[in-house]
Formats: structure tokens, sequence, C-alpha cells
């Protein structure tokens, strides 16, 4: 299920996407703690905030402030949402070195989440590809509803290859694939996936998956076994979009690494990770989703990934 062996990224989106729907807001001390608790683990791409508006996305609000606490060497390792020029502009006055400029497929969800059409999103794509090149940054195409929308419901995938195609893509680094409600199963995944590595566009691409229904880790290993090279995850499965109704947590990184077993991941690692996860959701008043989170707080001692003495 895993061509592509350890080069696949793991990228750990809990304090963008992970805190969008809890009602906590982590001071900039603690976030830039977690970066630095992740990159300590392994764990080598990190979404560490948004330019969302902070009176719709309060627990956003310090992003600027979190990029100026991060060192050079930090920011390096670090992904920040953006959605317009202005967004981007505010960005890499920060310091960020990496952005996912993101819009939905659909028109119903743009208007929700971005207040403006698709087309209006793709239209000033150009302007922020230039701004993040002239400042030395990466930009990913984000596509938001790439599976199902909603409010539209099912998402043709060719309208999804249009905007992959789409000539105000160019110098794009990279595309993400997003099933932002979690609703996709692994025969969607692949079949998208594949389409999109087809197309020969991007040589990066992402797939962003929640677990609402339960196929997070499934839809994830069916995205790597036909072509993505990154994939992200949240501590416990935090996160959804709050523009999107029926949206819930995403895949959870434990059980990515569990199931993934990059070159990194010791069993140490894991532990560490686990702890870090059980900590931050603590700290949000949220429960932790992770299978893989439970399995090693088990009593089954003969398991090299139970936590060492650690067992319930």
């Amino acid at each position: 299920m895993n061509p592509a062996g350890n080069r696949i990224v793991l990228r750990d989106v809990t304090l963008r996407d992970g805190l969008q729907l809890t009602g906590g807001i982590l001071p900039v001390e603690r976030k830039a703690q977690i970066v630095r608790d992740l990159l300590a683990a392994g764990v080598t791409a990190i979404e560490v905030g948004s330019m969302a508006r902070p009176d719709l996305v309060p627990s956003m609000a310090n992003t600027v402030e979190l990029l100026t606490e991060l060192t050079p060497e930090e920011r390096e390792h670090c992904y920040v949402w953006v959605a317009t020029p202005g967004n981007v502009r505010r960005a890499v006055a920060a310091g960020a070195r990496h952005l996912q400029y993101c819009l939905s497929v659909t028109d119903a969800h743009n208007l929700e989440n971005i207040g403006r059409t698709t087309e209006a999103s793709m239209d000033a794509l150009p302007e922020a590809v230039e701004l993040a090149h002239a400042a030395g940054a990466t930009i990913q195409l984000c596509l938001a509803t790439s599976f199902t929308c909603p409010f539209d419901g099912n998402v043709d995938p060719e309208r999804v290859l249009e905007l992959v195609l789409d000539p105000r893509a160019e110098g794009t680094d990279g595309v993400v694939i997003c099933d932002t409600l979690g609703q996709a199963f692994p025969g969607d995944v692949e079949a998208l996936i594949k389409k999109v590595r087809g197309t020969g566009v991007f040589a990066e691409i992402v797939f962003h998956g929640h677990d609402t229904w339960g196929m997070g880790v499934a839809n994830a290993m069916a995205a790597i076994s036909s072509g993505a090279t990154m994939v992200d995850g949240a501590l416990g499965g935090l996160g959804g979009c709050p523009f999107a109704p029926g949206a819930s947590g995403n895949t959870a990184t434990e059980d990515l690494l569990f199931a993934l077993r990059p070159a990194w991941l010791t069993t140490e690692a894991f532990a560490a990770v686990v702890r870090l996860g059980e900590k931050v959701t603590a700290e949000v008043d949220e429960p932790s989703r992770s299978k893989a989170a439970q399995g090693a707080r088990s009593e089954a001692k003969a398991f090299s990934w139970v936590l060492e003495g650690e067992g319930r």
C-alpha cells in the first residue's frame, strides 16, 4: 500500500485545522512549544496557522505572532493557510516560508468559507504566486471540497481536474486534494489522486483527509498508493472546517504514523507524539479520537508500541 516507502511526508495540521473548531485559544508560547515538540519527535512538516479573519476564526488570531516567535530554522518546516494575495503579504512579512493558497472546488463552499466565488479566488492566484516566490516562499494550491460539498453534495472529479489544469495555477509548488467532510472512501481517493497524478502538472500531491466516516487512514493509504507524496493529520484527530456543516476531525497524526512507519519513527518517538496529543487535546477540552493512542495505553505489554509502564 505504500510504494514510496519511507519517503512519504506526514504533515501535522493540529495548529491550524486542528484548532479551528475548538473553543480554546492557545497562547503563542504554547503553540511554539508544540511546534518544537513535534520537530523533536521527528515530524518535519507542520501547519502552524492561517491568515483567516480573527473574528471568524479566533483560534488563528495569533498566527503572525507565532511566526515571529519561531526561529528561521523552525519556520522552514512550517506551512501557513492563505486565501488572498493580502494574506500572502502578511504571511511572508512575518517570515512564512511555505504557504497553502486555499479555495473550494464548489462556489457554495467557497462563498461560505472565503467570501467569494471559486473563479474570483482563481483570478487572484497568479498574484499570490508571484508574491510568494518573490519572497522566496513556496505556495501550494489547496482544493477544499474535492470530493463532496456540504451544500452541493458530490463533486465531479472533472471539476477538480479543471482547476489542476487551469493556467492560473501555473507556478504553484504542489496541490492539496482535500476530503473536507471525510465522506470519501478509498475508491474515490484512489481514482482522483491517480487522475491528478496523470495530468503531470504537480510533482507534489498532498492528501488532506478527515475521519468523519472512519475512513481517514484507509483513504490516506489509498492516496499514497495512487501517487500522493504527503498526507495531513492532526493530534488526537482534532479539527474540522467551521464553515462546513457535517465536518469533523482530521485523521489522527498518531494513527497515520502507526500505519506509515516512517524511518524516523521509533517506539520512543511514537510515545512522545502520543503524550503530546494527550496534552493538547486536554488543553483545548477535546477528546482524543486516535485509535493508535488508545492502543498505546492498553495493557498489551508484550507489544513494543505500548507505552512502557503507562498502560491503563
